[in-house]
């Protein structure tokens, strides 16, 4: 069945791989921002997750969306997920500092 239709669905799915590729470049960019941003917070002890941020950030992405034409619970299913992601990353951060503090005394 693959095999059938795989003429019809190509182009779609080098189309969707197109996308994967730039959202990839994307996520790691955000990801070394985040990263940036981990360690000024950590310098300035802000803490590590900001509810109201990550509030603005989700409802920001989910209007968007719906802006451009989605219902907009996709987008924020998925921004719930990176934003989740990105948390976790920052607590990580945060514990190496601080492991890595305790280690110098």
């Amino acid at each position: 069945m693959t095999d059938e239709y795989d003429h019809i669905l190509r182009p779609f799915r080098n189309k969707i791989d197109s996308l994967d590729d730039q959202i990839t470049e994307l996520l790691v960019e955000r990801e070394m921002i985040i990263r940036e941003v981990s360690d000024i917070k950590y310098e300035k002890n802000v803490p590590a997750i900001l509810q109201d941020r990550v509030d603005e950030v989700r409802n920001r992405a989910t209007a968007q969306s719906i802006l451009a034409g989605s219902n907009g619970q996709y987008i924020k299913e998925i921004y719930t997920k990176i934003i989740e992601v990105s948390c976790d990353l920052e607590n990580q951060i945060f514990d190496e500092k601080n492991n890595n503090e305790k280690k110098n005394l």
